[in-house]
């Protein structure tokens, strides 16, 4: 019976057997040899991080072509390399990336009610939204940190996470878990070409800036003492810091939280430091590029726009050239701003550091003159950039303003910068309220004219900057104010001698806001002068844009003589051709010419290599109503620093040198401590015991 029923099995596991080998020779399917030998090149983590089920299954996908010889997250270049040899193809390289916080709320952020649900930040957000007040900050639940397979993030003790550089291979589990876009994985390129984005952790000052410089972090370097990394922190958004360290008008400091403690926070000054220890150490800062893609962007204009624009396409991997009419690069950075606010030593410093990252310059080339923007596409350029700034003053409507005598502001300054200055004689009369009539006033006084500043309204409508016109009354310049020019009187020669002019009073606000100047009948007099210079406006001078065949503009214009483009992309009507700056915008502030030279330079990019150009909907465009609160609680009453003078008051009217200087470290470390590292809602507090309680209970 033993016998038998060994005998069955046995011939049961025979027939099977037989079987199963006609199956293999029927049905055997062959596997790729390329598998095993890509997973034999992989690291054997088996961790996942990739997207598939383990290093077998990520050698499945890259022969199958779902996946790229680099899908490893783990494994270097050179196992990329590998792979990418047994495939039989070429291994581009990628820029590094990390996973990076944006938040600095953490525990400083107070909770809206006691949240005491699932600790979970997914469900926290998903149920309730979340306890914190702030709608878009760290919920502080760790989601993120359990969800990495590399043990990269741990939460630090301020309720935010602490990624770790050496250990994050940039896998992305953590903004997937991150159910509010806290955490993003970016590398360089990504980082320029952010724009602001509502769901950003933005500080008031940030979003005021026209450069989105990210103000709160380079301050916070600086107290750390990493003056380096906050000089690199700056050049994301601005490669002009030391001359923006000197004439920016800081409209940052204006929303500045601490102004309703105390003062704004001397956020210029803190730029200016750390621009001026770079300029002055002997060393520039390595500025990293992306790999060169090959394609060719012209630049026209070597301005503040055009220099930002050239810059920026530089750093991602493109090259760069700049058509410049001008012996010398640099706008109106250059010719239309005094020695005394910018000398140009430093600012040939900060230029030469653009052009030595790759980026080509051709002086002395006129647009329409030189070249136009068929031939420029007829060369090989893909894209091209016009930011020819605003060289044309306007007029002042007043009779005899063509005599002799008589000159714009900006062709005075420039003059003056070439060294083709005229004779500025005894008594100078300059015509205008803005910055330029400013320095063109304080320019005569350091030729030794007695000046008098002309202008329609008081001094307190006046648009210059208030420091500058505090530096022109101590340096002796006279203002007559409520008073606009009616006529400008000549000699027998053709000669201006006189200026006549109306007494004005103000009516009602206009337009602007201020309130509009009215003429007094009877009240005319005059006014003797050697020269007069009105400096009451500048608009582009767009001569250079019409055929000189057909009379005709290629582009489409407004009556203020800009240039019109898509007020996201910076596109004009002519595809693949751009703007910024002054021609786009009229005369505005330097800060604002490279803020927007950065996103031109943006579009061009998408432009080249996707075809489109992405602006998401949530862009931050104005300020975040929510972000401008003023009710300041437990912060202690710190006193600004002051810039200091490099010369005596007495000594600043016979000599053209720099009349500002920069802070010590020790006052910039003082001044940095002032800054209350705000978020959108949160804020350092110097009592942390005196933070608001939630307001109910869940």
């Amino acid at each position: 019976m033993i016998l038998t029923s060994g005998l069955t099995l046995f011939g049961i596991g025979l027939g099977a057997a037989a079987i199963l080998g006609v199956a293999s020779k029927l049905l055997y399917v062959k596997e790729d040899p390329r598998i095993g030998l890509i997973e034999g090149s992989l690291p054997g983590a088996n961790c996942g991080g990739c997207g598939f089920p383990g290093c077998s299954g990520a050698a499945a996908a890259i022969v199958a072509g779902k996946a790229p010889a680099s899908v490893c997250i783990v494994a270097d270049a050179e196992t990329a390399a590998v792979v990418a040899a047994v495939m039989g193809q070429e291994v581009i390289e990628r820029e590094p990336e990390l996973a990076l916080r944006d938040c600095t709320g953490g525990n400083r952020a107070s909770e809206s009610f006691n949240y005491e649900g699932v600790l979970d930040c997914r469900a926290a957000h998903l149920l309730y939204g979340g306890s914190k007040t702030c709608p878009e900050g760290c919920l502080g639940l760790g989601t993120c940190a359990r969800a990495c397979p590399f043990e990269a993030i741990q939460m630090g003790p301020d309720g935010l996470p602490v990624i770790d550089p050496e250990q994050c291979k940039a896998c992305g589990n953590c903004v997937d878990a991150c159910p509010r876009g806290v955490i993003a994985v970016s590398g360089m390129s990504a980082r320029l070409l952010h724009l602001n984005q509502t769901t950003d952790c933005l500080a008031p000052c940030r979003q005021k800036c026209p450069g989105q410089i990210n103000i709160p972090k380079y301050i916070e370097q600086i107290k750390a003492g990493d003056y380096d990394g906050a000089v690199l922190t700056i050049k994301e958004r601005n490669p002009l810091l030391v001359t923006c360290g000197r004439v920016c008008p800081r409209p940052c400091e204006t929303e500045c939280r601490r102004q309703h403690v105390d003062s704004p926070v001397g956020i210029n000054m803190l730029k200016r430091f750390v621009a001026d220890r770079e300029l002055y150490s002997g060393k520039r800062l390595s500025i990293p590029c992306a790999k060169d893609t090959g394609r060719k962007v012209a630049v026209i204009g070597g301005g503040p726009a055009g220099l930002s624009c050239a810059y920026f396409l530089r750093r991602l991997g493109h090259n760069p050239t700049i058509f410049e009419a001008m012996p010398y690069l640099g706008g109106q950075v250059r010719y239309g701003i005094p020695e005394y606010r910018l000398p140009k030593a430093d600012l040939d410093w900060e230029i030469q550091g653009i052009l030595d990252l790759g980026v080509e310059a051709r002086v002395n080339t006129k647009f329409g003159v030189d070249f136009t923007i068929e031939s420029l596409k007829a060369e090989g350029y893909e894209t091209v950039f016009i930011g020819i700034g605003a060289w044309q003053a306007s007029g002042m409507y007043a009779e005899g303003e063509d005599l002799d005598g008589v000159m714009g502001g900006i062709e005075f300054l420039t003059a003056h910068a070439m060294g083709k200055g005229p004779d500025v004689g005894k008594h100078v009369i300059v015509v205008g309220g803005g910055n330029t009539a400013i320095d063109a006033a304080r320019t005569c006084i350091r030729l030794g004219a007695k000046v008098t500043l002309m202008y329609r309204r008081t001094r307190a409508e006046m648009p210059a900057n208030m420091e500058e016109i505090i530096g022109a009354e101590e340096e002796g310049v006279a203002f007559r104010f409520l008073a606009a020019p009616a006529r400008v009187v000549g000699d027998e020669s053709g000669r201006a001698t006189h200026l006549e002019y109306y007494e004005m009073e103000l009516g009602e606000p206009d337009e602007s806001g201020r309130r509009r100047p009215i003429k007094k009948e009877g009240s005319e007099a005059r006014m003797a002068a050697d020269l007069i210079i009105p400096a009451i406006g500048q608009k582009p001078d767009l001569t250079c844009l019409y055929d000189e065949n057909s009379g005709e503009c290629p582009l489409e214009t407004t009556k203020w003589q800009t240039i019109v483009a898509d007020e996201n992309t910076f596109e004009t009507i002519i595809p693949g051709v751009f703007t910024a700056g002054d021609v786009y915008t009229g005369p505005d502030l330097v800060i604002s010419a490279i803020g927007d030279g950065r996103k031109a330079a943006r579009s061009m990019h998408y432009y080249m290599t996707r075809g489109e150009i992405p602006v998401p909907e949530t862009t931050q465009k104005d300020m975040i109503p929510y972000s401008l609160f003023k009710e300041i609680d437990s912060v202690e009453r710190k006193e600004r620093a002051v810039m200091p003078h490099l010369c005596h008051d007495d000594e600043r009217n016979c000599t053209f040198s720099e009349v500002e200087g920069a802070l010590t470290e020790g006052e910039a470390l003082t001044e940095a401590d002032r800054c209350l590292r705000c978020g959108l809602v949160c804020y350092d507090r110097d009592m942390a015991e005196d933070r608001p309680a939630p307001t109910t209970n869940a």
